[in-house]
């Protein structure tokens, strides 16, 4: 969790459509999936519903995350754009997360999960990420991957190399995901490709909410 994290004040502004008939009341459910995101475990976060005397399994919470299908806001215009990508482990398979962040703001502002990583996946990368953000006119910092550079070329995207300095933002987002799923072993432990995925996506919210 980023050294300044807070609650952020938009927790009730994420809706859960997805719940038909479950007991607990919103804002329990919502706070449990700030909480979670924001780097509370999930056996940690049952123990907070306790305390309101709600008892709720650790899967329970699992699910609620995963049903809000959280992600960040798209439509952002960023001056630069630092991208990079780094293996993540799901249980004994290695997949590939790629992620672009702002670096003036921190915000993350998308990732993408892969099984391997090619110059074909660079380039979709970067096709949803200017379907979601307009950054036509930013400028991406890269390492030396030739993928990346390969993909920024194709979509006809300025770059240059930077190893360090603003580069250093999504370095700090490997970190956090890093430390998270190293930590809480029920992140993803057992958890198909889709569902990091998802979660992912979830905490890309979060961070965004908190930094």
């Amino acid at each position: 969790m980023p050294e300044n994290a807070r609650l952020s004040p938009s927790i009730g502004q994420f809706d859960l459509d997805f719940v038909e008939r479950e007991a607990t009341p919103r804002l329990l459910m919502k706070l449990s999936i700030q909480l979670h995101l924001a780097g509370l475990s999930l056996s940690n976060t049952v123990g907070i519903l306790e305390i309101f005397g709600v008892e709720r399994a650790r899967s329970t919470v699992h699910n609620w995350v995963h049903k809000a299908d959280l992600q960040p806001d798209s439509c952002r215009s960023p001056d630069h754009v630092a991208v990079d990508e780094t293996v993540i482990r799901l249980d004994d398979e290695q997949y590939w997360l790629y992620a672009a962040v702002d670096p003036e703001s921190n915000e993350l502002l998308h990732t993408q999960l892969e099984p391997t990583r090619d110059k074909v996946i660079a380039s979709t990368f970067f096709a949803e990420l200017r379907e979601k953000h307009d950054v036509d006119d930013a400028v991406f910092l890269v390492d030396g991957d030739k993928s990346l550079n390969y993909a920024c070329q194709r979509h006809g995207l300025d770059f240059r190399y930077e190893r360090h300095g603003n580069r250093n933002s999504v370095e700090r987002v490997f970190r956090e995901v890093k430390r998270r799923t190293s930590s809480f072993s029920n992140c993803f432990s057992n958890a198909h490709a889709e569902t990091a995925d998802q979660w992912l996506r979830s905490f890309a919210f979060a961070w965004n909410q908190l930094i």
